[in-house]
């Protein structure tokens, strides 16, 4: 029998958010309900944290953030339990080797300041992220070459753009010569022809970060509980004993064979977290 859920993390964009960018009534109220009955809840996101302040502040309740992909644990009042910056130097010979994908280069780095997002230029960028550009553009800082920002160590690198631009730039990683001292983690949606790929520090993922907050909690990954929607949420959704992939994740992630809850525009999160609650009520 499955041990009742303690902890569950929820992916925000493809997961949470609906295609409107949006939480919807129905997954707001779920997830209010596991956060009365007890469960601790996490969002895991691929956002960095002030980015994705502003989703968990429409839930109603104090939680923590796993943000960046991994790279920092923090409260929603500021307090960081754990930050995992890609080193300054490796950042450098990442860019080095980059060359060819300067314009679908960001820098992202650990302030709620100006200089939080450094780019280069705008233009390949506006093709793919206009609305996060736009979003964001108070934290923006153009910075040529973008070298001249590493000052300190940055959060992560990211490449962004489409589809088949982001899977040259894969095999232009795979041949950097830094396999040893990143961790890259792919994020895709064919639908909008936007990819992503952030380069984190060694060992940095969705998946270690949970797994590390779930040790510190004492919660066994048995009590944990997934839901994500793509590649980015692997390692987390591999840890979880309870892993739900989205409805509308690609073909090639369902086949994984982690329980299928409904797409993001049918509440497919509040499915999932009804179908475990009722689960652990007959446990007790």
């Amino acid at each position: 029998m499955n041990a009742p859920i303690r902890l569950l993390a929820v992916d925000i964009d493809g997961t949470l958010l609906n295609p409107q960018f949006r939480i919807s009534d129905g997954d707001r109220a779920a997830m209010r309900q596991a956060h009365e009955e007890g469960v601790e809840v996490v969002l895991v996101t691929g956002r960095r944290h002030a980015f994705a302040l502003p989703i968990a502040r429409q839930l109603g309740f104090d939680f923590w953030l796993i943000s960046s992909n991994g790279a920092v644990t923090r409260s929603m009042t500021g307090e960081t339990f754990h930050s995992d910056p890609l080193p300054a130097a490796t950042c450098r010979r990442l860019c080095a080797a980059m060359q060819e994908f300067r314009g679908n280069t960001v820098l992202t780095f650990d302030t709620e300041a100006k200089g939080a997002v450094v780019i280069e230029h705008i233009d390949e960028l506006n093709e793919s992220i206009e609305r996060w550009l736009e979003k964001n553009l108070q934290f923006i800082d153009f910075v040529i070459p973008i070298e001249n920002s590493l000052t300190r160590d940055p959060v992560q690198a990211m490449f962004c753009g489409t589809v088949a631009r982001m899977q040259r730039a894969l095999a232009a990683l795979a041949r950097s010569g830094l396999e040893r001292d990143i961790t890259v983690l792919r994020t895709e949606y064919p639908g909008r022809d936007l990819s992503m790929l952030d380069v984190l520090n060694r060992g940095c993922s969705k998946g270690h970060a949970l797994a590390r907050w779930a040790w510190h909690r004492g919660i066994p990954r048995e009590q944990v509980m997934a839901i994500g929607d793509n590649y980015n949420d692997i390692e987390m959704l591999a840890f979880a004993g309870r892993p739900f992939i989205m409805g509308n994740a690609s073909e090639e992630l369902r086949r994984k064979g982690w329980t299928l809850t409904l797409p993001n525009d049918q509440n497919g999160v509040a499915a999932a977290i009804a179908q475990v609650l009722e689960l652990d009520a007959r446990l007790r």
